[in-house]
Parts: C-alpha cells; structure tokens; sequence
C-alpha cells in the first residue's frame, strides 16, 4: 500500500507540474496577432497617460486563458520581475486584475477581469475619482475664492463658471450612468447606433 500510495503521490505531483510548464510554454510563445494587439495596447496606454508596461500586462492577462504569475509575465514581455510587481498593484487598485491562487502551485498567480463593459465601467470610474473629482473640486474653490476688486475678475469668473458647469454636468452624467444596469446602457449605446444611421 505504501508503495501503491508513493506511486500516486509521485504521478498527481508530476502531472501537476507538467501542467503548470505546460501553460508557462503556451503563454511565452505569443503569436503574432497576440503581440500586435499587446504592443498597440500599451501605445494606447501611454496616450491616456498610463504607464506602457501596465497597459502591456494588463494586454497579456486579457488575452490569457489562465491566470498567470508574476514570473511568467516577466518573462513573456521581457520586463524585470519588479516592474511587473509594481504594475499589477497598479492595475489591481483600478480593480480590473486580481491575484488568485492555483492548485499545485505556492506563487499567486494573476488574471483581468474579462467582461469589457464592466471592465471600462471600472476605469471610467477610476478617472473621474482621480481626474474630474480633483478639478471640480478646484473650480469650485476659485470661483469662491475670486476678489471682485481685482482686474479681470468677472470675466475670469465668466470662464471659470463656463469650465466648472462642464464638468458638473459630466459629472452628473456618470452619476446617471452608473446607476443603470451594464445591459441597459449597452441597449441604449445601440439605439444611439440606430438612430445615426437614419
């Protein structure tokens, strides 16, 4: 029996290393389209002002049908092993990759989040927090603090109050926004589709 036993052991412990080298290979050997849509997906990246091996990881965990640990993905985009380490947490604060773990395997591995709506739902939401929330914020207190003795001042208030009204009404948008179902918002995008074409 003990025999039988260090039998099965040896065997479950070689097939699960064998998978686990198995998805290492596939992953490291990318094909063309796989790296077309990962490179352009980091040039992007740096256009809306993230970092181009974020955007690149972030590529590669969307493409990928398993999670993946941090040493794979290094490996795979030729990146250092701590620039991987710091753009995960990146994306994980955007809430888009998570850290799961993998049966047989002691390191954490990560995967992104698949569905794309939600997935830009989350972004759209991230980029108001950092971006428009901040700059409401600094219109409001311009215009409350704006000395009406000063030269210029009211058509700077004129300015101000057109730029600080945008960004309320974006704002109120987004509030609109997220409160609908992703379906709902999906359905409406499409009449909108509709609707132009007629």
């Amino acid at each position: 029996m003990k025999c039988n036993g260090l039998h099965f052991a040896i065997v479950e412990k070689f097939v699960c290393v064998y998978s686990v080298f198995t998805e290492r290979i596939v992953m490291a050997e990318l094909t063309g389209l796989q790296k077309q849509y990962i490179l352009h997906w980091g040039e992007m990246g740096t256009r809306w002002g993230i970092n181009r091996t974020v955007a690149q990881i972030h590529a590669l965990l969307y493409l990928s049908p398993k999670a993946l640990p941090a040493e794979d993905i290094a490996k795979t985009l030729s990146v250092a092993r701590s620039n991987v380490s710091t753009s995960i947490r990146e994306l994980e604060t955007w809430g888009i990759v998570r850290a799961v773990h993998v049966l047989g395997d002691r390191r954490e591995h990560y995967e992104s989040m698949k569905d794309v709506w939600e997935m830009f739902r989350l972004v759209i939401e991230q980029r108001k927090r950092r971006e428009i929330d901040p700059t409401r914020e600094m219109l409001r207190r311009c215009l409350a603090e704006i000395d009406p003795k000063e030269a210029g001042a009211d058509y700077t208030r004129e300015r101000l109050e057109g730029m600080a009204g945008f960004f309320e009404a974006v704002t109120e948008l987004h509030d609109q926004m997220k409160r609908l179902p992703t379906g709902t918002v999906r359905k409406l995008l499409r009449m909108g589709a509709r609707m132009r074409k007629k």
